[in-house]
């Protein structure tokens, strides 16, 4: 089959969907490719050092004043991956992950909460073009999640004292990781029964899923070291619940060892696994208002990859990325089409686009301060991440038309201002240790067009309006080269009224 040409700003838009930031060094490797020829070679890639080791070879968990401490380390790492990393599908996949399966540091109780993290991190990153199953599975044994969501040390029910277990991991697990409160058809749309829609679970199956998921716990008791922070955890069977429990109308019963797996197979049979994920998939990747068609098709092929196997989420991300909804001009022109990116994605963009390097251990620090970004990735402040995937604007035109935009949940009048001061700032700065390397695009100063050009092209795959661009071109071509900074002010000025555009935000 011959493969259509792709052309630069398809590269950048598709880049801009499928990584943490375009560089004018992927535009040209997925020009070369293609899309399915670059997915191939990301998917293929090793990863590189972990968070975990990572952290380890800087010493962090040797260092005993941080025991205690909130995401010392943390930060470091994860921009360390997110801006300077090659694996960049990997990357942005495992950060679609963590919106909806949510960590939060600060939830996270226990000696160091940074080894906790990276853990649960590595666990994301290695199992993103993995199998959900094996996924479900490892983030129900993580003790991040075991201590985020209470349910570290989960005792079986006492009839003396009336005490029940700990059902927080069992609700989020439904309602939020897997199926979703309502019963889905494969295209996403809501199954009804007299006009409403169908609960897909009930009160009763989160008390008996809490039953089975009683008695998980560290895997050994030394506390001298963060090392059993990594390792899965293991059933105590003297806490756990071996009684018989019915979870969505099956039953099991028995050790915990054999009982929680079954009660995750059965949960992972559910029919509203398929469309739940699509949809939390592509709203976090391309579109905030997928049709039925796309969201059926994505469905699809976690049902089946084609081999017959249920949950391949490397398949899964191929049939979002490649769908022709997004890959088609239609996109272009859709009204609904598109997804507002949000702080974290408009930084690390502005941070690849440019070449940004660290003078020592990527010291970007924790955004998510209302005078930063607003958002850091791993601090969402609850379960429900930084935002809610049904969210639309009360009294908009998006929420008149039906619609929804997730991350517009993050924008108001004081995070607008907020993100653009910030962004001068590191724009002309950098932050932390981490700054911008603007040696190539330097190089086009001196005509205002270009420049202009392949900053539009970079940020915003080319995507703003003629007016805007002109306006752009215009505010550059008036800033003088006579003196020594006006290239640099040229560059720093077209950064800025790109990042500062409203088009430029919100991605077809």
């Amino acid at each position: 089959m011959v493969r259509v040409p792709v052309t630069q700003e398809e590269a950048s838009r598709f880049l801009l969907q499928a990584t943490m930031g375009a560089t004018r060094a992927d535009i040209d490797k997925v020009m070369a490719l293609g899309f399915e020829g670059w997915i191939d070679e990301q998917m293929t890639m090793p990863r590189e050092i972990s968070h975990w080791d990572w952290l380890v070879s800087v010493r962090v968990e040797g260092d005993r004043s941080y025991i205690s401490g909130t995401g010392y380390g943390w930060d470091q790492t994860i921009w360390r991956q997110l801006i300077g990393g090659q694996d960049q599908l990997r990357q942005r996949i495992g950060m679609a992950l963590l919106d909806f399966l949510v960590v939060g540091m600060d939830g996270v109780t226990g000696s160091w909460p940074t080894m906790q993290v990276a853990a649960y991190m590595d666990v994301l990153m290695d199992n993103a073009f993995g199998n959900y199953r094996t996924l479900i599975g490892q983030i129900t044994t993580s003790t991040a999640m075991g201590s985020f969501l209470t349910y570290l040390d989960n005792r079986k029910g006492d009839p003396v004292s009336g005490a029940e277990p700990d059902e927080n991991y069992a609700r989020e697990l439904m309602q939020l990781f897997t199926l979703g409160l309502h019963q889905l058809n494969i295209d996403g749309t809501p199954q009804l029964a007299g006009g409403e829609p169908i609960e897909t679970y009930g009160s009763d199956d989160v008390a008996q899923l809490a039953r089975v998921l009683t008695g998980l716990t560290y895997a050994n008791a030394d506390k001298n070291t963060p090392d059993r922070l990594r390792l899965p955890m293991i059933v105590n069977e003297s806490i756990h619940e071996g009684g018989a429990s019915t979870v969505l109308g099956a039953t099991v019963s028995g050790p915990g060892a054999t009982a929680i797996p079954a009660a995750l197979d059965i949960i992972f049979r559910h029919p509203n696994v398929a469309p739940f994920l699509a949809l939390n998939l592509i709203k976090r990747l391309t579109s905030s208002n997928p049709s039925p068609a796309y969201v059926a098709s994505v469905a699809r092929t976690f049902v089946d990859n084609g081999r017959g196997e249920r949950g391949d989420l490397a398949a899964t991300v191929r049939a979002i990325l490649l769908h022709a909804e997004v890959r088609g001009p239609a996109a272009l022109t859709n009204p609904s089409a598109g997804r507002l990116r949000d702080p974290v994605q408009r930084f690390t963009g502005w941070a690849r686009a440019f070449n940004a390097v660290t003078a020592g251990k990527w010291k970007v620090g924790d955004l998510s301060a209302i005078t930063k970004l607003g958002q850091s990735p791993g601090r969402s402040p609850s379960v429900f991440g930084f935002f809610r995937p049904g969210y639309s604007a009360p009294g908009t035109q998006v929420s008149g038309a039906g619609l929804v935009a997730p991350e517009f949940q993050l924008v108001n009048e004081q995070t607008v201002l907020s993100f653009i001061n910030f962004m001068y700032t590191t724009v002309s700065g950098g932050v932390g240790d981490v700054k911008a390397d603007y040696t190539e695009i330097l190089a086009k100063a001196t005509d205002a067009n270009a420049l202009v050009d392949e900053v539009v092209l970079l940020l915003a795959a080319g995507q703003l309006p003629p007016a805007t661009v002109a306006a752009i071109r215009a505010a550059v071509a008036s800033i003088s080269l006579s003196k020594s900074d006006g290239p640099i002010n040229r560059v720093g000025v077209a950064i800025m009224l790109t990042l500062a555009s409203p088009d430029g935000l919100v991605l077809r």
